[in-house]
């Protein structure tokens, strides 16, 4: 059952992630895979024409949550663009009207990869598959992981 996390002006002046811990906190991961979304209430302007993922305050707050669960984007709700919107709030990009978000091509392989990388000994920790699960968020994003890349993966140290 999706679960939608609401954040607003407050929460995200005063960096505050408790919101997110309440939710996470004590729950086995994989009860909340792709399951999590957001609701963020943050005033602006009428005639702001700034995406959510452009105001750096939101952005910080993302900053502060993924450093804090960097393993997060595991419990977003893919299917609903929330990983993608996630990504957008931690990776440089531009918005086209035609072609919608664009990332800045090497922020983005350098996100991807890390993201793998720490999902990867996070999921082996908590005794869950990986490899599908990383090829897929991979894939969301155009990247194609090839099955050979994961062998060098079990190496790293947990």
């Amino acid at each position: 059952m999706p679960i939608t996390i609401e954040i607003n002006q407050e929460k995200i002046e005063k960096l505050d992630i408790s919101p997110v811990v309440k939710i996470v906190e004590g729950k086995e991961a994989k009860s909340l895979e792709q399951q999590i979304g957001f609701n963020i209430n943050y005033p602006r302007e009428a005639t702001d024409p700034r995406e959510l993922s452009e105001i750096p305050e939101i952005r910080l707050w993302f900053i502060a949550l993924d450093s804090y669960y960097p393993w997060f984007p595991f419990y977003l709700n893919w299917r609903e663009g929330e990983l993608a919107r996630y990504a957008a709030m931690l990776v440089p990009h531009e918005f086209s009207r035609t072609e919608g978000i664009r990332y800045n091509p090497e922020a983005l392989d350098i996100w991807i990869m890390q993201k793998v990388f720490t999902l990867h000994r996070w999921l082996t920790s908590q005794n869950l598959k990986s490899h599908s699960r990383l090829k897929a968020m991979a894939q969301i994003f155009g990247y194609e992981l090839e099955d050979s890349f994961f062998q060098l993966l079990p190496s790293l140290p947990l």
